[in-house]
């Protein structure tokens, strides 16, 4: 399942259906205004802010799709096992 932006057309989607992805879109952003939280937002916020722990993903930029899919597993395996070890995050300033 992919969660998307409300801003995304049905291109997204037909993609997504080629490939077997299930595609949802969270709620467009409300007419009235001030403050409020969308929906499963806080997922894809928190994802990438775990992933941009891993300086090759903040700072690199890879050459083929591949490879660069790749990285992400690695980092997210990397994010996972530590999690489950109960280590904390590793940090550059020692």
């Amino acid at each position: 399942k992919v969660w998307v932006d409300g801003g995304y057309q049905a291109t997204v989607w037909r993609r997504g259906a080629q490939h077997g992805i299930d595609v949802e879109t969270i709620t467009r952003r409300p007419a009235e205004k001030g403050f409020r939280p969308l929906p499963r937002r806080w997922v894809v916020e928190r994802t990438f802010g775990w992933l941009m722990q891993h300086r090759r993903l903040a700072r690199d930029y890879e050459a083929l799709p591949q490879r660069s899919r790749a990285m992400v597993l690695w980092a997210m395996a990397n994010t996972m096992s530590r999690r489950l070890a109960g280590e904390s995050t590793q940090t550059w300033r020692d």
